[in-house]
């Protein structure tokens, strides 16, 4: 298998200044606002966008943005200005919406007409990643989970054919009745941009992303369920008929990355911590409101958490993070070494969250392990001349012509 990586930095942009986990029931739906300081917030989404464009100078593959809602663990509820904050400020690298939750939508073509925006004004460099939304953004924005996936795979339908087909046509479907599609501007890249699908091990999400040949993320699972997941993919791919490139297998794992391995656990472990153990506390009828997960999933959910003993996000501690490699933490050697397993025993060719701002860690930290990371670890991924894949014309996967150009 191939040794190469894509990274791409994603920082979840939390508003970390909350009590303590024992004292919250949840980051998300419930937890008070009146904990939000818009002094605070305006530092922090400022530093945000500055580790954004620092991505680019340090020659990562590409700068990730993602939507939610009501909560303190990322507050993006709206990835689309923060990605037009990163495409202004930056000019080359590859900006991801990872991504617009579509059911949480009323109208699927306003995020067609934002995101082809940003694709010509970006010349070109978005990537759009479709998300379904939590199942916390259904208490949140009082929508119904029991439509989602058909709400999800109506929308993501209507987008395509509104970016490929010429207008005005008309749309009529169970969930969107829309007379006139005809949106301004179109999109930059043909036949649209590449698109994404992330998620944490949906049968149907899986099948889908296979059979359109969509890059799919595993995200914050261990690596022994990401494995099952990838087969999974490998399947679904085998009975569309072709065996999927490296590219089409992402993963989000946080990363760490010091001088000794010693300084690098004492650098990271709080910001970890906060991360799963506060950022990623919301209880079991938020995660999972009714109808939100077919039966199917609901019950491979139930099933692969029992055969791998996986345990809620906010019950791990910090040795088990490191075990089941939810987290990687080391010196650029044995950072490395756990990014080559990815490569080499499970196929995988793009990782996020490569080295970006974790939990509540101060700016400094991020800068320090974003320089770090781009120095010592991308390097050993890379062809010779360690150039980013925006400078090589590497195509970006999500698109079958962007696979047969890089076939």
């Amino acid at each position: 298998m191939s040794n190469e990586l894509q990274f791409f930095h994603f920082g979840l942009m939390p508003y970390p200044n909350i009590p303590p986990a024992d004292e919250i029931e949840s980051t998300w739906v419930n937890l008070s606002n009146s904990h939000y300081d818009p002094v605070v917030g305006h530092k922090l989404y400022n530093e945000y966008l500055d580790q954004s464009v620092l991505a680019e100078k340090l020659g990562y593959d590409g700068t990730c943005v993602n939507e939610h809602h009501q909560n303190a663990y990322g507050t993006m509820p709206d990835p689309n200005i923060m990605a037009s904050h990163v495409v202004a400020r930056t000019s080359k690298i590859r900006v991801g919406i990872i991504g617009n939750a579509l059911p949480l939508h009323e109208n699927p073509l306003r995020v067609a007409e934002s995101v082809a925006m940003l694709d010509v004004i970006s010349g070109g460099r978005i990537i759009s990643g479709f998300v379904r939304g939590t199942g916390m953004e259904y208490h949140s924005l009082r929508a119904n989970p029991a439509t989602s996936r058909e709400r999800f795979w109506e929308a993501h339908d209507l987008i395509i054919k509104a970016w490929t087909e010429d207008g005005p046509f008309d749309w009529q479907g169970k969930h969107f009745d829309i007379p006139y599609v005809n949106p301004w501007p179109r999109p930059f890249q043909k036949p649209h941009p590449p698109i994404w699908l992330p998620g944490q091990g949906s049968f149907e999400t899986i099948r889908e992303a296979a059979k359109r040949r969509y890059p799919f993320m595993m995200v914050f699972a261990p690596l022994s369920f990401t494995k099952v997941n990838y087969d999974m993919y490998r399947k679904a791919a085998a009975d569309e008929g072709y065996e999927p490139a490296p590219e089409q297998l992402a993963f989000c794992v946080p990363t760490y990355v010091a001088e000794t391995e010693a300084k690098a656990h004492e650098e990271a472990r709080e910001h970890m911590m906060w991360l799963f153990r506060r950022g990623l506390k919301v209880p079991s009828y938020h995660w999972v409101p009714p109808g939100y997960m077919s039966g199917d999933s609901l019950r491979g959910m139930i099933m692969g958490k029992r055969k791998f003993g996986i345990k809620d996000h906010w019950e791990l501690d910090y040795q088990e993070l490191l075990d089941e490699q939810y987290i990687i933490v080391g010196t650029p050697q044995q950072v490395a070494e756990k990014l080559a397993f990815y490569t080499q025993e499970l196929g995988a060719g793009i990782h996020v969250a490569a080295s970006a701002q974790i939990g509540d860690m101060p700016n400094w930290k991020v800068v320090k392990n974003m320089t770090l990371f781009a120095e010592e670890v991308m390097p050993l991924f890379r062809p010779p001349g360690n150039q980013p894949a925006w400078e090589r014309g590497v195509p970006v996967p999500g698109t079958p012509d962007s696979l047969e150009q890089s076939a």
